[in-house]
């Protein structure tokens, strides 16, 4: 992705938009983030009235973490790797069972400026959204820039990816 990264003001908008859908829609979100360090749950609660759309948001880094908080199996990070289809998707179904969320998101990729590796460079970011008793949608991403530019972007991402399941 080449574009540039968001800015706050942009970011908080689209967190405005989104939380007005899942209000109507009497939904709650959770969120399950690495890479982001829980900056997708802070612009979701940096808007007013959060609460009645927002259930909670997890941080989970290690890989240790990953299994404790969101049920991440052992073998699918020995086999794949924190930044993978197969993590990204076992951590938003986590988030869900652990939460009383109907929507989840989850992020985890490679912010940099280090830990890239030639098949998984820095800006290498899986997504995953889930609505409740729905199928999974991951993509792969691969934003360009420093650290804060590829976390804004991931979170725009991330954010955007919500859009179809409202």
């Amino acid at each position: 992705m080449t574009d540039s990264a968001p800015d706050d003001h942009t970011l908080r908008g689209l967190a405005a938009s989104l939380g007005e859908r899942l209000r109507a829609g009497r939904d709650m979100l959770v969120t399950a983030e690495s890479c982001t360090g829980g900056w997708i749950a802070k612009a979701m609660t940096d808007v007013a009235g959060s609460s009645e759309w927002f259930d909670c948001g997890m941080v989970a880094y290690s890989y240790e973490a990953k299994q404790a908080m969101l049920g991440v199996r052992p073998g699918t990070l020995e086999e794949h790797g924190a930044v993978s289809r197969e993590t990204a998707v076992e951590m938003v179904s986590g988030a869900l069972v652990h939460s009383g969320a109907t929507l989840a998101v989850a992020v985890t990729g490679i912010a940099g400026p280090g830990g890239g590796t030639a098949d998984k460079p820095v800006g290498t970011v899986w997504i995953a959204w889930k609505r409740r008793a729905g199928y999974t949608h991951a993509e792969l991403f691969h934003f360009e820039g420093d650290r804060d530019a590829v976390r804004r972007c991931t979170v725009m991402a991330a954010l955007k990816g919500l859009e179809p399941l409202l």
